[in-house]
């Protein structure tokens, strides 16, 4: 599977979460479990950081961010359990 280009280099949490979709094949996922997978130890560091690049991706087109199942708003940093998916 290959993904689009990006318009500017991507860093490893944006690659994290692209790879991360793979992985799931459609099946969502949470932020948090990203930055649990690549840095199992102080991954509480990184989930804002996760959150912002979810949300880069998400009004690049690249990924689904939903809440309650319901799109989110593509403004700021939504509050609360958000999943991502990437439709195949």
């Amino acid at each position: 599977m290959s993904y689009p280009a990006f318009s500017e280099n991507p860093n490893v949490l944006a690659v994290a979460i692209l790879e991360m979709c793979r992985l799931k094949r459609g099946h969502p996922f949470y932020p948090e479990e990203v930055v649990r997978w690549i840095y199992p130890e102080s991954w509480r560091y990184f989930v804002e950081e996760v959150l912002e690049e979810m949300m880069k991706l998400y009004r690049l087109g690249k990924i689904e961010v939903t809440q309650n199942q319901i799109p989110v708003p593509f403004i700021g940093i939504p509050r609360g359990e958000v999943s991502i998916t990437f439709e195949f």
